[in-house]
């Protein structure tokens, strides 16, 4: 679903400009309160991984194919502010190296694909929480209904910018219909993805999983026909919160990059959604080349390198290691202010008695 310049106009493309900037401007002074010293290098390899997910298309329809969007993936694994920033990354790497996704368009990609993702998404998994029994699974069924209808309310979001800025004369039901049908089935996909994905995670380390905080329940014994917390557990769930994620972050680091290294060269290589959409309907008329089309890595291809595998292979392993290194910083940044704000406080706070 990345938008490409020349879709929507000017003034409309500035506008969704700003509310991004606004929402990343937001998204950075909240991610403080959701990242410390465990779960900020997590972020940054949330993002490589969505950034590596991303370039698996999967067929939904004849002549269509879709891809995960990320929103509700990184919105439940690290947090919705932090989960905003991931993608928002995402989409920042694939614009100016990979030439996807217009530069100027940025501002409605953004709005698109990271914050009306993550906002529908995680208001659906925290509203079936409440109302499902606690446990690991609810978690998943969250996860996946939360990321199903996150791709379809992005859907709505392009037709309401559409609507307002559309560079073509294309009738406004035409467009929706279109693009709720195709989204619904890409809905499927992103689902099963970020359901499977949760999951596994939390079958490995519940307690690094932003949505699923507090579901471990007390160790309980039965005391003179009275249940009572077990003294033990407590140390238990501390030591488990203290072991380092290193291991998992070097799985999901390795993961990352096979995908993008080896399995994208299977991926579909039909339209995605809004491209078969746009091509049907006409909304691609006065689409613009993208700014950085020349550029050594565009189309996710290495320049010079005739073969198609090793090219393909060799871009998404660098996109990857970018993702990486870009989402990492940003959010080691985000975790030493919050560290600082913490200690400023302690410093600041009058002494009891």
């Amino acid at each position: 679903m990345h938008v490409p310049d020349g879709f929507i106009d000017a003034p409309v493309s500035a506008a969704a400009g700003v509310a991004a900037a606004a929402a990343v401007a937001v998204s950075l002074r909240g991610a403080r309160r959701e990242l410390d010293e465990r779960t900020a290098p997590l972020a940054g390899l949330v993002a490589a991984f969505i950034f590596a997910v991303q370039m698996l298309n999967f067929p939904v329809a004849a002549g269509t194919s879709g891809h995960l969007l990320g929103g509700a993936l990184a919105a439940i694994l690290v947090g919705p502010y932090t989960g905003v920033l991931c993608v928002s990354v995402v989409l920042l790497m694939q614009g100016i190296l990979f030439a996807d996704g217009g530069l100027t368009a940025l501002g409605v990609n953004i709005v698109n694909m990271a914050v009306v993702t993550v906002l529908v998404s995680y208001a659906v998994f925290r509203l079936l929480l409440k109302v499902l029994p606690a446990g690991r699974r609810s978690v998943t069924v969250a996860a996946f209904a939360g990321a199903l209808l996150s791709v379809p309310g992005a859907a709505v979001m392009f037709t309401l910018l559409y609507a307002l800025g559309g560079t073509t004369d294309v009738p406004i039901g035409k467009v929706f219909t279109a693009m709720a049908g195709v989204h619904v089935l890409i809905g499927i996909g992103e689902a099963l993805i970020t359901a499977a994905t949760v999951g596994a995670v939390i079958a490995v380390r519940p307690d690094l999983v932003h949505g699923a905080r507090g579901l471990a329940a007390p160790l309980k014994l039965r005391v003179g026909g009275v249940l009572v917390d077990a003294p033990a557990s407590a140390p238990v769930a501390a030591a488990r919160s203290a072991r380092s994620p290193r291991r998992l972050w070097l799985t999901g680091l390795v993961t990352a990059l096979v995908l993008a290294g080896f399995v994208s060269f299977y991926a579909s290589s039909s339209p995605d959604g809004l491209e078969k959409v746009a091509a049907d309907k006409g909304i691609d008329a006065k689409a613009r080349q993208h700014a950085a089309a020349d550029s050594p890595l565009a189309d996710y291809s290495v320049k010079d390198v005739d073969d198609a595998r090793l090219s393909g292979g060799l871009a998404g392993v660098i996109g990857v290691g970018a993702t990486v290194a870009v989402g990492s910083g940003i959010f080691w940044a985000a975790r030493r202010r919050r560290a600082q704000d913490l200690t400023a406080s302690a410093t600041t706070a009058p002494s009891a008695g």
